[in-house]
């Protein structure tokens, strides 16, 4: 076995939130990738309060940063394990879509990371979503790790 638990650290991003309301979007925290070479975003969705539709949606875009003030979208270059295409990785527009897990592995060289939550339509109840960033590949042994001694 290998030792993940020195080797990675878990981010929450956005804390599990009933994401509602009118086309209106919501940012996760930035995450600052200092010190690491990598992450890996993950988008957790529960059972969807709105029937979900074209006009009854969420995109998930995945936007970096220099000074985690200003955001760009990430583009494909940037990204492994999923399609992306104008930041947005992830669209849940159908009620068979959800609940799931979905991940997106970063390798920009950008030093924040968060993701865009952005509703279409009127989601009068809304849906359960968190996120949860990942940095990984750290520049020196022992950077991930979490565990005192004292």
């Amino acid at each position: 076995m290998k030792d993940l638990g020195n080797n990675l650290v878990a981010v929450q991003s956005l804390a599990p939130v009933v994401a509602s309301g009118n086309a209106t979007t919501t940012n996760s925290t930035g995450v600052d990738l200092q010190f690491f070479e990598g992450a890996f975003v993950t988008v957790s969705s529960g059972v969807e309060g709105d029937t979900l539709a074209a006009n009854l949606k969420y995109d998930f875009k995945l936007q970096h940063s220099d000074d985690d003030s200003t955001y760009t979208d990430c583009t494909q270059s940037e990204v492994t394990d999923v399609a992306i295409s104008s930041g947005i990785f992830l669209t849940l527009d159908d009620n068979a879509e959800t609940p799931q897990v979905t991940g997106i592995g970063y390798i920009g060289g950008k030093r924040y990371l968060r993701v865009s939550v952005v509703r279409t339509g009127n989601h009068s109840t809304g849906t359960p979503i968190s996120i949860t960033i990942i940095k990984g590949a750290a520049r020196h042994a022992g950077g991930a790790s979490t565990y005192s001694l004292a």
